[in-house]
């Protein structure tokens, strides 16, 4: 019965022998993790705005289904298809980045936001997994034709969306784009001077964010030195942890995430470590950890470079995304609004991880075709 199964040539039955199964049960573990703990969250917030107390789960809800199904799609896509997605998907963010830096209404210091029929949508979220495709196929492209200008093409694309995140501006933003765009070309093959030099150039890029961006000096000021700012967030953060101690409060038991703006959102893992405890929040974090690992002990069967920068670049954004959300909630990294990837609250951040998810799966499926983007 079970040769017979495997030897159905359908669709989603060479989907399901070939996908990385276990991949796809921990994501959607991570997915309810995320609709539990934001209904643990949201109600306080959304009272203090005056909404009814399940606006936001009910929000979430409505994002994390079209995300899912989004990630599964993308997951049938073979690697050509995955590339010219990923190439009119990065267009499009890049527009529409334009067009909210035009038109989009300023939300805390910040023009990110563009509003469509009542439903706002953050491009910068797409640009991540999108720029991770595009680049790794320009640079692998780069690599196999001599005559071919793509490592060049995918810095001038970088550079461009660098541009347009820093006059946001979104400097979390940037400096995850950085990191995909660094470590795939670092993979890539380059002599050591020359990586030497990119990285004294991403230290003075950091420096110069410190001296002008007022509010990175701020952050970084408050996390060197508490007294010299607004900490409350972080130490309500930090206070969270402390009253959930090693097994938590319980559901629905957490007083400290009463007084959390943004328990829904920039500080979710806060309630996790307030009313499931610090052993809940380990898991969360080794359920991450193993996430990446499986997929790069997938990717280390490839021999096929495109594939792996592109999945690579991937990775380094949920884990980057997860690192920042996480390291900031214990004040072990300077605040910085990130979302916790499937998890936190925000439309734009899960379709963004559905299509970067779904886009991870397909490269790592595994296949007898013919390889290669091109």
């Amino acid at each position: 019965m079970r040769t017979a199964i495997r030897t159905d040539k359908s669709v989603l039955s060479r989907w399901w022998w070939s996908v990385d199964r276990l991949t796809v049960a921990l994501l959607l573990i991570l997915a309810t993790i995320g609709i539990m703990l934001v209904t643990a969250a949201s109600p306080s917030v959304a009272e203090r705005l005056g909404l009814h107390p399940f606006y936001f789960v009910r929000r979430q809800l409505v994002f994390l289904v079209p995300a899912l199904c989004l990630m599964f799609g993308v997951s049938l896509m073979d690697r050509k298809m995955v590339w010219r997605t990923a190439s009119v998907t990065l267009v499009v963010a890049m527009l529409l980045m334009v067009l909210a830096l035009i038109f989009g209404a300023h939300v805390k210091g910040a023009t990110r936001w563009i509003s469509f029929m009542g439903v706002s949508l953050q491009p910068s979220e797409f640009i991540k997994p999108a720029f991770a495709i595009v680049g790794a196929w320009l640079i692998a492209r780069h690599r196999q034709e001599g005559n071919f200008h793509g490592r060049q093409i995918a810095t001038v694309i970088y550079l461009l969306l660098l541009g347009l995140l820093l006059l946001q501006p979104d400097l979390g933003m940037s400096f995850v784009l950085s990191c995909i765009f660094g470590v795939q070309i670092f993979l890539s093959g380059l002599s050591m001077l020359l990586i030497s030099a990119l990285l004294a150039l991403a230290a003075l890029g950091l420096f110069c964010a410190y001296l002008f961006f007022p509010h990175v000096t701020s952050r970084v000021d408050r996390f060197l030195d508490p007294a010299t700012g607004d900490t409350y967030q972080v130490q309500k953060s930090l206070d969270a942890f402390s009253h959930g101690g090693l097994f938590g409060t319980g559901p629905g038991h957490g007083q400290v995430k009463l007084t959390l703006p943004d328990a829904h959102a920039d500080f979710v893992f806060a309630v996790a470590g307030e009313e499931f405890g610090m052993l809940f929040a380990i898991f969360m974090i080794l359920l991450f950890c193993f996430i990446i690992l499986r997929s790069v002990a997938r990717i280390y069967k490839s021999d096929d470079l495109f594939t792996v920068l592109a999945s690579i670049g991937l990775l380094v954004q949920f884990g980057m995304q997860s690192l920042i959300h996480m390291g900031s909630s214990l004040q072990l990294l300077p605040a910085k609004g990130m979302t916790l990837p499937f998890i936190s609250y925000g439309g734009s951040s899960l379709l963004s991880m559905g299509l970067g998810m779904g886009m991870l799966l397909a490269l790592t499926r595994k296949r007898t075709e013919g390889r290669g983007a091109s």
